[in-house]
This record gives structure tokens, sequence and C-alpha cells, in this order.
């Protein structure tokens, strides 16, 4: 090795670590969350993205790049019962797996429409 090139050698190292560091450099974490609704049967809908989720009771895996939980916002419709809207925290994990066998219940009871 060239002694000429160890500070450009250094500089580099240097700058993949802050570069890790600042990407997260984990990779993609999971956190899953149990929703059932009070009567079964409501569409669970994404407020984010407004995509479909499902109908309850559903199990739901959100993906993310932080160690830290996420927070979700859901809206669940059932015909004949008031919309209603549920904001909650998710824990993330290393894995789908490990998420999948701790999920985060979420329960939502609807009112009946008058």
């Amino acid at each position: 090795m060239n002694p000429d090139n160890l500070p450009t050698l250094l500089l580099t190292f240097a700058l993949l670590f802050i570069l890790g560091a600042l990407t997260g450099c984990g990779g993609t974490r999971y956190g899953t969350a149990q929703i059932t609704s009070i009567p079964a049967g409501a569409e669970v809908v994404n407020l984010k993205d407004d995509t479909h989720l499902g109908i309850t009771p559903l199990m739901v895996t959100w993906e993310g790049n932080d160690d830290e939980a996420i927070r979700a916002t859901v809206e669940l419709r059932k015909s004949g019962y008031v919309e209603a809207i549920k904001s909650f925290w998710i824990k993330m994990y290393k894995t789908k797996e490990e998420a999948d066998q701790k999920p985060q219940p979420v329960t939502v009871e609807l009112k009946k429409k008058d």
C-alpha cells in the first residue's frame, strides 16, 4: 500500500461511515397490527395513501426504515354504521415473522347510524 494514498483511504472510510449512519443502515423494519371491529366485517382503509387494507378482523403489516414506532391512521367503514377513524402506534421489528408474532391489538367499536 502506498503511504501517499492513506489520507484518501481514511477519508473514503469516514464518508462511508457517515453515509451509513445517515441512512439508518438498519434495513427494513416491520410492524403488525391485529385490527378488529365490533361488529366484524368493516372495511379498513389506510388514510396515509387511501389504500384498502381488508375487512375486519385482519392483520396488517407496515414497513419502515426506522427502529422507532410508526403512527398509522385507518378508517373503518360498514354499511349501517358511522365511519370511525383510529390512530395508533406500531412497534417495529427486524423481521416480518417477529412482527406477526407480536401484533399491536387495535379494536374499534362502530356506532349504529340513527
